[in-house]
């Protein structure tokens, strides 16, 4: 099956590139839930309230459905406020009573899981026990990234470690699905320079020749963008396909004209087939980086969570 969006359903607002943890009141979710009290708690009295609430036993179907259908303003639901507080046992406790329940797969107006949320905030154990729980690894957060495009974002090989463990029957999708900014996980890794995320990538399948959907390049063309000799080596060892055309009918060679680096040129140059290797006429340099757009693709880490 594809990589999806569900339906904008019980959301939740968490901001992988503005990470700062939402506050406001609580909301009934659009089904009938029966009155708890907790309609006029905001977000961090309901952190502190964790203790509060039953969450060990089913014989308690007042409280036991109660936590399961709150939600802030934002979407938030207790599990998606226990991760991104930390508070981890409060999150393993309701994982450990959801298995292979929706509630696990709860969007929000971000369309991000729990699962988009313990890999931002990188709780591995968290992580390990969502995926165990059947949280699904195909759900894609409004800009396309699953929680494994998130990772390779990130960089982070702990978290893509599990999640390629624990989804072999999606993975393949996964690994080919394209964000909203054309890039699948091989171009986000590339991207960010992390060398092992892609040869662990094309390891397990993935396809180190496939373009972006923007302007057509491959690993190897934003490697030669980004000026990365040491990711240029990476792909062309790995079998990079050298010849390969952007959509403007350029070879990774083709965009060192204009480029300082000589190491990068010389590895090109030589195995780019020769009738190749003059750049095709063309009115603009399609090389810029500003053709790139990695605006989308940055993350930014440097925002503290709150516990």
């Amino acid at each position: 099956m594809a990589v999806h969006g569900v339906p904008n359903h019980n959301q939740m607002d968490y901001n992988v590139d503005n990470m700062d943890p939402k506050h406001g009141k609580l909301l009934p979710c659009q089904d009938d839930r029966l009155d708890s009290g907790l309609g006029s708690l905001k977000e961090d009295e309901l952190v502190n309230d964790f203790d509060e609430l039953t969450l060990g036993s089913q014989a308690h179907t007042h409280e036991y459905e109660t936590w399961r259908t709150a939600v802030t303003e934002d979407g938030d639901t207790l599990l998606h406020l226990a991760i991104i507080h930390e508070a981890t046992e409060h999150a393993l406790q309701m994982i450990k009573l959801s298995h292979s329940h929706p509630f696990l797969n709860i969007q929000n107006h971000q369309r991000q899981t729990a699962l988009h949320l313990a890999v931002i905030t990188e709780q591995l154990q968290l992580v390990e026990k969502l995926l165990k729980a059947g949280c699904d690894p195909r759900l894609a957060d409004n800009s396309g990234n699953t929680a494994l495009h998130i990772a390779c974002k990130k960089g982070s090989l702990a978290c893509f470690a599990l999640i390629t463990q624990n989804c072999q029957r999606h993975l393949t999708s996964i690994l080919s699905f394209p964000n909203y900014s054309g890039h699948n996980c091989l171009h986000l890794a590339s991207i960010n320079g992390y060398i092992s995320l892609v040869e662990s990538l094309v390891q397990l399948g993935a396809d180190i020749n496939a373009q972006e959907q923007c302007s057509g390049r491959t690993a190897l063309h934003l490697a030669v963008d980004l000026q990365n000799p040491a990711l240029v080596r990476c792909l062309l060892e790995l079998g990079a396909d050298v010849n390969s055309l952007n959509y403007g009918g350029f070879t990774a060679y083709h965009l060192t004209y204009g480029r300082q680096n000589e190491q990068i040129r010389c590895q090109l140059y030589e195995k780019t087939a020769q009738e190749l290797r003059e750049l095709p006429d063309s009115e603009s340099d399609e090389s810029d980086m500003e053709d790139l757009d990695l605006s989308e693709d940055e993350l930014y880490d440097d925002i503290t969570f709150g516990k």
